[in-house]
């Protein structure tokens, strides 16, 4: 039974950089406090899709959207939706760690000063709260005011989620942030988001099919900018619907 509460609703999305199309007509539910994984070949469009749902796209000269997608149902491509306000709400974190170069504690509070808020004591208290909640804050909490740079690669990932959620989105969104980890980090982040679900919807592109069986609720399989088939994880897994999502999975061809 799937549940009923759609946190983000695509309807028809087609996606175009210039004259070429990278999303044929995408329609999928998100559901709350659920994950749900991405997966296809490199270049299927998985990660187009997921910069469609709080408009990253929009900062890529020549390109252009169709249909829509709606977050708690206003759809996001409406004239009046203010962009920063639905990055807010929407965070994401990228496939390579990108710690910006200032203290860890800046990194957790940058989000933070940008919404305007200066109570120093706030500001302690959600960087410490991001942190635990990033499972990092037992790491760092006797050097905040060292470089983030200085961090492992993993640290740093961690930290970046740390960052995406300081500012209290209701949605994140991850695209392969463990492809450039070794398995040990690898491991602490997939822990990490099966407990940032109790607070978060996340939505996570992985070329890593065992990480998708793994940690998401529900699965989309994409192929040449088409969403071929998405179901519980354990269908597409066990039983797909469609030839290709049985292809892939079984590893007969990307």
């Amino acid at each position: 039974m799937k549940p009923n509460n759609t946190k983000i609703k695509v309807k028809n999305l087609n996606f175009f950089y210039g004259k070429k199309q990278a999303l044929f007509d995408i329609s999928m539910d998100i559901y709350e406090n659920q994950v749900t994984g991405l997966i296809g070949p490199s270049g299927c469009g998985k990660s187009t899709f997921l910069r469609c749902l709080n408009r990253m796209n929009d900062l890529i000269l020549d390109t252009r959207v169709q249909g829509e997608v709606y977050l708690d149902n206003k759809n996001i491509f409406d004239p009046d939706v203010d962009v920063v306000e639905l990055r807010r709400k929407v965070g994401m974190v990228f496939q390579k760690p990108n710690p910006f170069p200032k203290s860890i504690f800046e990194n957790v509070a940058y989000g933070l000063r940008v919404q305007g808020i200066k109570d120093k004591e706030q500001i302690a208290q959600r960087v410490e709260e991001s942190l635990q909640r990033a499972a990092l804050w037992d790491d760092v909490k006797d050097r905040l005011n060292e470089s983030a740079m200085g961090l492992s690669g993993g640290q740093q990932q961690r930290l970046c989620i740390a960052r995406a959620i300081a500012v209290q989105p209701e949605v994140l969104l991850m695209d392969e942030p463990a492809s450039a980890l070794d398995p040990i980090a690898t491991r602490k982040i997939e822990e990490l988001i099966f407990e940032l679900k109790k607070n978060f919807t996340i939505v996570i592109v992985t070329h890593n099919m065992q990480q998708a069986a793994r940690i998401a609720d529900y699965t989309g399989f994409f192929l040449m900018g088409k969403l071929i088939e998405m179901d519980k994880t354990e269908v597409i897994f066990t039983k797909p619907n469609k030839k290709e999502t049985e292809e892939y999975i079984t590893g007969r061809f990307g």
